[in-house]
């Protein structure tokens, strides 16, 4: 008998399919938006998912203005971050980070969704977010997806 017909195949960035798709945020509550963008962009919902590879999709959100916060977030919820110099320790409320920048806030969900070493910040520079219906990746032919199918 052959012994490679023992080994497991797993799959490396090299021989992994990857795929564009589209997803709107109209309408979408942030953290399950940010769920599923994070598992589509991991490659969890693919069969050939390896935990050490980029395995995931090119993910393009659209519609990333059209987002929605559940309760009373828009005011709760705080974003910090540090200047690096003593004192200075800055925060946002959530409605002032989407007034400033609103993709900026769905990168922020998403990323803390990824893991937090190398693997994490490559997986998040496959994800594409955009204020309106416009983006440039006309080209790449990315398929619609629903997001809610993979919450």
């Amino acid at each position: 008998m052959d012994t490679l017909s023992y080994k497991t195949l797993s799959a490396n960035k090299e021989s992994a399919q990857k795929e564009w798709l589209q997803v709107d945020a109209s309408g979408l509550s942030l953290g399950r938006l940010a769920s599923g963008v994070a598992k589509l962009a991991r490659g969890k919902h693919k069969t050939s998912f390896t935990p050490h590879a980029d395995c995931g999709d090119y993910v393009i959100v659209v519609n990333a203005d059209k987002i929605e916060l559940t309760g009373n977030k828009w005011n709760d919820k705080i974003y910090l971050r540090h200047t690096g110099y003593p004192g200075g320790q800055r925060s946002l409320t959530a409605q002032q980070l989407f007034d400033k920048d609103p993709i900026r806030l769905i990168e922020k969900a998403v990323k803390g969704m990824l893991p937090k070493n190398r693997l994490g910040a490559q997986i998040l520079s496959n994800v594409y977010v955009y204020s309106g219906e416009e983006h440039p990746h006309v080209g790449q032919k990315p398929k619609s997806t629903d997001i809610k199918a993979y919450i």
